[in-house]
């Protein structure tokens, strides 16, 4: 395992020890960038108009397509560790 995916992964557990919630914007970027990180560009289909929070994710992480996983890793790897200092 390569040392940038042992600090996303690593990363993905601490974010769990955050002792508070983010604000939804902050929730979709994490979303965006482990998604990103983890499997590439979105694929399958957008979920329905009335499937807010799936269109949300949806689309937090159709705007990062094109965006190398280890350039969303470390994106990821940034963002956990400013929310917890």
């Amino acid at each position: 395992m390569t040392d940038l995916r042992h600090e996303f992964e690593q990363a993905a557990e601490d974010i769990q020890r955050l002792g508070h919630r983010p604000d939804n914007d902050t929730l979709l970027k994490l979303y965006a960038l482990y998604k990103q990180g983890s499997e590439g560009d979105v694929r399958g289909d957008q979920p329905g108009f009335f499937d807010f929070v799936g269109t949300a994710k949806y689309e937090a992480w159709a705007k990062l397509r094109g965006l190398s996983g280890d350039e969303a890793m470390r994106r990821y790897i940034d963002l956990v560790q400013e929310l917890l200092s």
